[in-house]
């Protein structure tokens, strides 16, 4: 998808906005954190799936985040994966996972952040991802850049999958049969792959050119849209995540450097565009 950018004229208020994001989404990994040093005292819940859990923190944390948005922007949608949606035919419409990688949270990992992403016009146009464990906030703007606090972020130079670390992943209910087969040929070509439970994160990463790409088998819009804007932001591409519904559903999702992505869509094969079920 390509978009031009607001003007001022649209009545959209982006400074407003992007700023928002990177404040909000700091005092709500602080909030993280205050949960987290007390894990062991937290209710969590399963979804339907053992590896799918949720806890009053992402709970009590999304609800926050909802009330901010409420506040500063009642006109704005909203779509949240513990709380749902609201108003999703709104210009601009918020897409928030309250704790990305809630299992590594409630495992002592340090693998979890915020993620606090903005479409507007169905364009991913902003986002912030704020990891308290090393006090990283990665953020980006369409047309202004990517960062980790206030360094820029660029996607690797590699131009072949053996020349770094590709992240990669799979969800249970669906696409999983994908992954194996990915794994075989990528080892097969001297790659080497890394799976942190947090999506928010890899994607961050390759933003950062710490991965040199990220294959999620299948992924939901919360876990990833903030951080399609940094890696774009950053020169990277990106998969058409967003076909068939990919807002609501998912889809499987792929972002990489210039230099490996074809490689890797072709390591991954037909189930990148087409059905995971």
């Amino acid at each position: 998808m390509t978009t031009t950018p607001p003007t001022a004229q649209d009545g959209l208020d982006i400074d407003a906005r992007y700023a928002f994001a990177r404040r909000v989404a700091l005092e709500a990994a602080r909030m993280g954190m205050n949960y987290y040093r007390d894990r062991n005292a937290l209710v969590v819940e399963h979804k339907g799936d053992p590896q799918d859990v949720v806890s009053l923190a992402d709970k009590e944390i999304e609800q926050f985040i909802r009330h901010q948005l409420s506040a500063h922007f009642p006109e704005d949608g909203f779509l949240g994966e513990e709380s749902g949606s609201a108003a999703l035919a709104a210009r601009c419409v918020w897409v928030i996972d309250p704790i990305d990688g809630t299992a590594c949270f409630l495992n002592g990992l340090h693998n979890w952040c915020v993620s606090i992403g903005l479409l507007i016009d169905g364009e991913p146009y902003l986002g912030a991802i704020a990891d308290p464990n090393h006090d990283e906030l990665f953020h980006g703007c369409l047309g202004r850049g990517a960062f980790v606090n206030d360094v820029p972020l660029a996607v690797s130079a590699a131009q072949h999958v053996r020349e770094g670390l590709t992240g990669t992943g799979t969800f249970h209910p669906r696409g999983k049969q994908h992954f194996i087969p990915f794994l075989q040929g990528l080892l097969g070509e001297g790659g080497m792959f890394l799976r942190n439970g947090s999506g928010a994160l890899m994607t961050a990463y390759v933003a950062a050119g710490r991965l040199i790409g990220y294959y999620e088998t299948n992924l939901k819009s919360w876990d990833c849209l903030a951080g399609l804007v940094l890696v774009r932001e950053a020169g990277g591409l990106v998969n058409d995540f967003f076909r068939d519904d990919g807002l609501l559903r998912g889809n499987p999702y792929l972002v990489a450097c210039p230099g490996v992505y074809d490689q890797l869509a072709a390591l991954i094969g037909p189930s990148l565009d087409g059905a995971v079920d």
